[in-house]
């Protein structure tokens, strides 16, 4: 069955909006047409298909509105794309304001729409958190057609935060693995940035907001290097990156952190790498961690949110205490203390990728929540 999927999200650098545009493509590479819905075309659509349309919001500034409208104009646009495009589902990522505008525009349209909504984390572990905007959040998943959440985690703290009595299904983040041969090699790739080849590679990938940490992965950084000789690649941009360099200036070890700023080829650095830091104090999945895992790099992680869920402690990552900088150190070394330890560790990240979290499983996962409820439409 080949369905008209309507997809909102935000389109810029985020794990929602590469998740939301990688299940867009993967969607159409199985022949159903998807129509994103958004203030810009999301990034990560770098490619020509002739069964994704892109529908962009457009917000007028009015003297009368202190702010722009862009939730009614948003909610409008779904409408005005579910009517002409005949869509069959409206796959939104974000309770708000995504979920709200699709459920308002469900009901201008009267179509016999129907909406997924996709928890991703930020709208359950911060906004559930602002009385002001609780009682959306709790309306828009409980209206919602569907509901799906990235982790157990997540899930289970929609329903212990709000009170959900709706299901809410576990699909997590998925990633797409190319067995493609590398432009370069590792080898090159260290040249290129003067790491020197007796030095063993960390990495750290983030927007550098408070909740990551990242005063935590130069702590333990610090602690790989007073027994190994190494280098750290910080990628990303954001409030807290500052505050990493001047520790990393403290301590002695500015000159073995690279701080490299927004890349989009991240695949390169990863390559190169042979242990990536998650230490957030809250993560609902951790993307960057199974893009990592995905290229054979094993993951200290903390112990919060959906981290466990992805690495499996012992097998293809370590998990610490969240706040503990030394043990996180401590892990890194023991991975890269010997290379058949290394090499257990990178094998176990890769299939673990490949088999749990490969877009083929995931999305047929995504297409029979579809198909349930245009079911349950079907039988009212």
């Amino acid at each position: 069955m080949k369905l008209n999927i309507g997809i909102s999200c935000y389109p810029t650098v985020g794990g929602s909006g590469i998740v939301a545009a990688e299940l867009g493509k993967q969607l159409a590479e199985r022949g159903h047409t998807v129509h994103f819905i958004s203030t810009s075309m999301p990034f990560r659509l770098n490619k020509t298909y002739p069964n994704i349309y892109y529908h962009e919001v457009e917000v007028n500034q009015y003297e009368v509105f202190q702010y722009p409208p862009y939730t009614l104009t948003l909610a409008s646009k779904m409408s005005e794309v579910a009517k002409r495009e005949k869509l069959d589902i409206l796959h939104v990522h974000y309770a708000v304001p995504h979920a709200i505008c699709a459920l308002l525009a469900k009901d201008m349209a009267q179509t016999g729409l129907k909406v997924v909504t996709t928890l991703h984390g930020t709208d359950i572990t911060v906004l559930a958190n602002d009385a002001s905007l609780k009682e959306s959040i709790y309306y828009a998943i409980e209206k919602s057609d569907a509901v799906t959440a990235v982790s157990q985690s997540l899930a289970q703290q929609t329903k212990d935060m709000l009170g959900i009595k709706a299901p809410i299904d576990c699909i997590y983040n998925f990633i797409e693995q190319a067995d493609a041969v590398q432009e370069h090699s590792r080898e090159w790739w260290k040249k290129e940035y003067n790491i020197p080849a007796e030095h063993k590679v960390m990495i750290h990938i983030s927007n550098f907001r408070p909740v990551k940490r990242v005063e935590d992965v130069i702590e333990a950084f610090y602690t790989v290097q007073l027994e190994q000789k190494a280098t750290l690649l910080m990628i990303g941009d954001g409030p807290d990156l500052n505050k990493a360099w001047q520790l990393a200036e403290k301590l002695g070890i500015a000159e073995s952190v690279l701080f490299l700023g927004n890349q989009k080829n991240i695949s390169d650095f990863l390559n190169m790498s042979d242990v990536m830091f998650l230490l957030s104090e809250k993560e609902s999945f951790g993307l960057a961690a199974l893009e990592a895992m995905a290229c054979g790099v094993p993951v200290v992680g903390t112990d919060v949110g959906g981290i466990p869920e992805v690495i499996e402690d012992g097998r293809s990552g370590l998990i610490v205490p969240a706040g503990d900088a030394e043990a996180a150190g401590k892990a890194a070394l023991h991975i890269i203390a010997e290379s058949s330890v290394f090499q257990s560790f990178s094998s176990e990240a890769k299939k673990r990728a490949k088999e749990e979290f490969s877009a083929l499983k995931i999305v047929q996962q995504y297409e029979d929540v579809y198909k349930r409820v245009l079911a349950d439409g079907e039988s009212l």
